[in-house]
């Protein structure tokens, strides 16, 4: 049975893969681009969209049928459309909104507010409903939500917010440039240690912005995230929640070093001039793409679906020329840029004779660990949680409308959870992240019906003992999943009219993410900023002259932000320009 296979009790058959239609920009294949990019997910369709502006000409092949790479909407079931991978928005960078116009593309987002929605699971006492934690933009409802657990800490809450505002818009400079070139600093040409200045300039800005902070926002950077919390907090369902975003896409725990960033790095975005709003793509998340690539086609750019890319040319003198599809075409180019992992790129596209063993061993050593299932259903009914109240003035569908943390009464829960994983042992009790954007998008799901994403962690790439998921398995796993929103939410289970289950081994194979990381690569500090992907190759380029990194297995990173599409078309526009 195929991996993308969908079970479907409405077809009352199993669907193989998903329903879609090709995208094209209308232009035929040509031999000879000034640019090629390698993979059409969001960051090479900005990139793309960046040098066709200035004038370089630019195409990009994607493998799939569908652009978008896992910023993706994809009709698994009729009539139901999933944001197959990526499903929220936040991150991507106001620049990019600005500057490519997005919305004169077709880009819409709804707000979701509240934002987060996390359900007890215990007995209502004297006939009363288990308790809930809504968290939102309104502050003083939040912290009269926060005071059922405690008083101390919905006092200290704002205070909270206000610190990690501060720590994130300190960091924010570092998002929009290239890291510090230090070879080139460092270089003994003069000429070249004057051009790297300027890569310390945005470092120099977060200094200043953080000033008196800077011991702060070290430790927030280096310590757990269950540290900073429980310095700040002691109530256990307010922590667990908050620490979500502190482990979400990663193999670590709450107590694991680094956690902080993490977190930090998912409070960096903004909608609509909104710090920290996140959002649904009107369409699911390809219509993000979508608007990217209707930006770039408008500029020129070519963009090709069902095009694999089987290797990178290049040169006898170690330059890329182009590359060759899996079908034998050879596309010549003056420049490459990948949107795989630096995995992917360097040890499976390029020519392993033409990079030094010393590089091929540090690519070889770069993380990849993920934790993540991602588990999309289509459902006759919203869920009924046990935990809304009906009485308060919010209507049940808006208490729901954000992320509904399953899971999440005690950090102790996700370091279970986590240690179990260790073990080649999914989760028995497993972190869940549900999102139902179909409430805010009707555009999505038929009437009365609804599209759910459901994040789950924590699931190993192998099982104990280093057995591979099957069917079974997989299975298995989803029928886990699903008893435990059946707690929270009875009937939940009956109102299921087909799913589609992605585990790690799943998400490599579909979508290219090396080890089933959404991030292309674990976001721990060896593997952040002057070290992402590596060190001395963290301002996009390689040891190919010519072939760039655009994805976010460069700096600064994953998530839907842009960053690395936009700074790399930057420096291959600079570098065209000396050439």
């Amino acid at each position: 049975m195929a991996i993308t296979s969908i079970r479907c009790r409405l077809c009352k058959v199993l669907l193989k893969g998903p329903i879609g239609r090709s995208w094209s920009s209308g232009t035929a294949l040509r031999p000879q681009y000034d640019a090629v990019i390698i993979g059409g997910g969001h960051n090479g369709l900005i990139a793309a969209a960046y040098l066709q502006k200035s004038g370089v000409n630019t195409a990009v092949l994607e493998k799939r049928h569908v652009i978008g790479g896992a910023t993706v909407t994809e009709e698994l079931i009729p009539g139901f459309k999933f944001s197959r991978a990526s499903y929220v928005l936040s991150l991507l960078r106001p620049q990019i909104y600005k500057e490519l116009e997005l919305k004169k593309h077709g880009l819409k987002v709804y707000i979701r507010n509240p934002s987060s929605f996390t359900p007890m699971l215990e007995d209502g006492v004297g006939g009363k409903l288990p308790r809930s934690l809504l968290l939102g933009n309104n502050m003083e409802e939040t912290q009269k939500q926060i005071a059922q657990f405690s008083v101390k800490d919905a006092q200290a809450y704002a205070e909270y917010e206000a610190f990690i505002g501060r720590m994130a818009t300190a960091v924010e400079p570092l998002l929009d440039a290239v890291p510090v070139d230090v070879p080139s600093l460092t270089s003994s040409s003069p000429r070249q240690r004057i051009r790297s200045l300027h890569s310390v300039k945005p470092l120099l800005q977060a200094g200043f912005k953080l000033g008196k902070h800077i011991p702060q926002f070290y430790e927030l950077l280096t310590a757990p995230i269950s540290k900073v919390l429980n310095h700040w907090f002691e109530s256990e369902p307010l922590k667990a929640t908050i620490a979500t975003d502190g482990v979400i896409g990663a193999m670590i725990s709450p107590q694991a070093a680094g956690s902080g960033y993490v977190l930090l790095h998912h409070v960096m975005g903004e909608l609509e001039g909104i710090k920290g709003a996140w959002g649904y793509v009107e369409g699911g998340m390809g219509a993000l793409s979508k608007s990217i690539a209707s930006v770039a086609a408008a500029h020129g750019a070519s963009i090709f679906t069902e095009k694999p890319v089987s290797s990178i040319l290049v040169d006898s003198n170690g330059t890329a020329q182009g590359v060759v599809l899996k079908d034998g075409t050879e596309i010549r180019s003056k420049v490459v840029l990948s949107n795989a992992t630096a995995h992917v790129t360097f040890l499976k596209l390029t020519p392993q004779d033409s990079l030094s063993q010393d590089f091929i061993k540090e690519v070889s050593s770069i993380d990849y660990t993920s934790p993540v299932t991602k588990i999309n259903v289509a459902v006759d009914r919203l869920p009924n949680f046990l935990a809304v109240p009906s009485n308060d003035g919010i209507a049940p569908s808006q208490r729901i409308a954000g992320t509904i943390h399953l899971n999440c009464e005690d950090m102790a829960y996700i370091k279970d959870a986590f240690e179990e994983a260790c073990r080649g042992i999914p989760s028995t009790r497993p972190l869940l992240e549900l999102c139902i954007p179909s409430i805010l998008d009707p555009t999505i799901a038929p009437p009365a019906c609804h599209v759910i994403s459901i994040f789950t962690q924590y699931t190993p790439y192998y099982l104990q003992g280093g057995k591979e998921w099957d069917e079974l398995e997989r299975n298995c796993y989803a029928d886990r999943v699903f008893d435990c929103i059946e707690q929270y939410a009875p009937g939940f289970k009956a109102s299921v009219i087909g799913r589609d289950i992605l585990t790690p081994p799943d998400l490599e194979k579909v979508f290219g993410l090396t080890g089933g990381n959404i991030f292309h690569g674990a976001m721990s500090l060896d593997q952040l900023y002057m070290t992402r992907p590596l060190p001395s190759y963290s301002n996009y380029r390689s040891p190919i002259k010519g072939l760039y990194l655009c994805g976010s297995g460069a700096h600064p990173g994953g998530g839907v932000m842009g960053s690395a599409g936009r700074n790399a078309a930057h420096v291959v526009i600079s570098d065209l320009k000396r050439w």
